[in-house]
């Protein structure tokens, strides 16, 4: 829902980041790869209830996510690149709640949901990616990318909001995790009404 909103403000200056992360030599791929190792390593600091240290592995993965499409705009995107950056996306949001079902036992079941909550939106996400590229649509709403973006209730700057507020209120995961999995819930609806527009 904000994604499309904060790209005229983030873009600039992470454009420019890329640039002189790109003439250093670092490719684009290694910058989504170190994304997704903090990602991961921040599901395992909240594992650990390290929640502090989990937040600032959850914010450095996203500024890393953010950046490696930077960097593939100053050198070249590629098709793989595009693979690898959505691929690990998602062990970034797998690992997260998977920290927290393990930090406590009682948000195990909210965790579990949470997660089948980020596969369904996931599935409903690349399905209409898939259909949007045999009908030959484009957008640029989301920047640049190497497939189309649909938008919805929860994208990614909402799944940051709320993996920041567990981190910050741990004890409340189970609210967190619950409201933003119906959040989930809507934008799988949203996306299957679009496509049913779109591609009757």
């Amino acid at each position: 829902m904000l994604d499309s909103r904060l790209r005229p403000l983030i873009d600039p200056p992470l454009n420019a980041l890329g640039k002189g992360i790109a003439r250093a030599g670092i490719t684009a791929n290694q910058v989504t790869i170190a994304g997704a190792a903090m990602g991961i390593g921040a599901g395992v600091a909240i594992g650990f209830r390290y929640y502090l240290l989990g937040l600032l592995l959850v914010l450095g993965s996203r500024v890393l996510d953010g950046l490696d499409g930077a960097v593939a705009r100053a050198t070249k995107q590629s098709d793989f690149g595009g693979y690898l950056d959505i691929l690990c996306d998602f062990a970034f949001y797998v690992a997260v709640p998977i920290g927290f079902g393990f930090a406590a036992s009682g948000n195990l079941p909210f965790a579990l949901i949470l997660v089948a909550s980020f596969t369904l939106t996931g599935i409903s996400f690349l399905a209409y990616a898939v259909m949007a590229a045999k009908h030959g649509r484009e957008t640029n709403a989301h920047g640049k990318k190497s497939f189309f973006y649909n938008t919805g209730l929860a994208e990614g700057t909402e799944t940051i909001i709320a993996f920041v507020l567990m981190c910050l209120l741990p004890a409340y995961f189970t609210t967190i995790a619950t409201v933003y999995s119906a959040m989930c819930v809507v934008t799988v609806v949203q996306r299957t009404i679009a496509a049913r527009m779109d591609f009757r």
